[in-house]
């Protein structure tokens, strides 16, 4: 899949079951050190780095609802590490008398950072769907 990914195509899209967007990162070392190709975490990582821009991790509620609970852009690597940051998040603001789950998904005020490459292809985005101001509430 990572091969598959780095080939110089754009557009790919998987599937890993994870925990949270760093469990994603662990997950998918993990799997190749499983496949038994002999490489270093390190050049694993770079391989992840370049292949992946974005994930969306979805949780499963205690009513039982699936809501889509972040969406992180991989950033880089600084040394070993893999860099990340949540762009959107969800936040629980309660629960229903029904029992179901109540929030909203918000922006973390993160902009990604391949946003210039979107308005490169003819596209445009309002910048404003990054502002955390935007969706608090009023005091009163």
């Amino acid at each position: 899949m990572l091969q598959a990914m780095n080939t110089g195509h754009d557009g790919s899209l998987t599937t890993v079951h994870a925990n949270s967007p760093r469990d994603v990162i662990s997950r998918l070392e993990t799997m190749v050190l499983m496949s038994g190709m002999d490489l270093p975490v390190r050049a694993i990582r770079e391989q992840i780095a370049s292949a992946i821009d974005l994930i969306v991790h979805e949780s499963r509620f205690s009513d039982g609802a699936r809501k889509i609970t972040k969406i992180t852009e991989l950033v880089g690597q600084e040394g070993e590490q893999i860099t990340m940051q949540d762009i959107f998040e969800y936040a629980q603001t309660g629960t229903a008398e029904d029992g179901r789950v109540q929030g909203c998904f918000r922006p973390t005020g993160a902009v990604p950072t391949f946003l210039e490459n979107i308005r490169a292809r003819g596209l445009t985005i309002n910048q404003t769907i990054f502002d955390p101001q935007r969706y608090q509430k009023p005091q009163p």
